[in-house]
């Protein structure tokens, strides 16, 4: 067989985006034949993934993507070794095209996600390939679909953090600000829930049980211990519902009456916090 020319290992860089001495060792292992080669460094791209499953991936970006009538948003969190990958334009390239892909696909899970087609490959083929190029582990560690009147994203600074919100009540305003705000007040906060109805019932075991114990260590009459524990249980949903929370950008309302200040009516429906760890 003749040699491999530059010519050749230039095509095959341009078709996968692989190293100039991959291409080229693939192409020599696959005799010239583009199609083989392609496959051969896909193949070195799994034995990469496989060999890094094990390592931690708690660097990464957040991704959004939302729908013209901002009633449906996307939220993806892509996950890899480094913040030095994070920044990469391919690993950046790559997680807005998963976010378009799950985006247009409808797709219902993370699971259905990896399977969906991005022009020839799958999504879990694309992910494969740059991590056989970039030799870092890279995954897909959340996937969020959120419909409702009004959808707002908040990307926190570095894109380490993302948020979506709904909102309801928004009576043909346009509440584009006032999610965003919201969507910083939850960024920052980290509310457990929406409202106290909308907390966990095991959370709220978990804050009573809390209560009771420390209410009994400070030797109060047990008579006195429910009593107390329920009042200790309305402060926790003060500072840890969303809407019941001092708005963190004017601390003489709470988030329920600033968003009511911004249309009659206007509140939260449901959000989702991600973060990259």
């Amino acid at each position: 067989m003749s040699a491999i020319s530059a010519q050749d290992v230039n095509k095959l860089r341009q078709m996968t985006g692989a190293g100039m001495m991959d291409c080229k060792k693939a192409l020599a292992e696959a005799e010239g034949d583009f199609e083989k080669a392609i496959e051969i460094l896909r193949k070195k791209g799994q034995k990469v993934s496989a060999s890094r499953s094990d390592r931690d991936a708690k660097e990464g970006s957040v991704f959004v993507k939302v729908s013209d009538d901002k009633k449906e948003a996307i939220l993806i969190a892509l996950n890899c070794e480094t913040d030095f990958v994070a920044k990469n334009e391919e690993f950046q390239s790559l997680g807005k095209l998963i976010a378009e892909t799950a985006f247009t696909t409808k797709a219902a899970d993370k699971e259905a996600l990896l399977t969906q087609k991005a022009g020839a490959l799958t999504i879990n083929d694309k992910i494969v390939e740059l991590v056989g190029k970039i030799g870092e582990k890279i995954e897909v560690s959340e996937f969020i679909r959120m419909t409702g009147e009004a959808v707002v994203p908040y990307i926190h600074a570095g894109s380490k953090l993302g948020v979506l919100v709904s909102l309801k009540g928004v009576n043909g305003a346009d509440v584009t600000e006032a999610g965003k705000d919201v969507g910083m007040q939850i960024a920052a906060m980290n509310p457990v829930a929406v409202d106290e109805s909308s907390v966990d019932k095991e959370v709220i075991e978990k804050e009573l049980e809390i209560a009771k114990a420390q209410i009994r260590a400070e030797g109060k009459p047990e008579n006195m211990v429910e009593k107390i524990a329920a009042g200790k249980l309305q402060k926790f949903y003060k500072e840890s519902t969303l809407l019941h929370q001092i708005f963190v950008k004017d601390n003489a309302k709470t988030v329920a009456q600033y968003l009511d200040s911004v249309t009659k009516g206007l509140t939260v429906a449901e959000f989702k916090r991600v973060t990259i760890a």
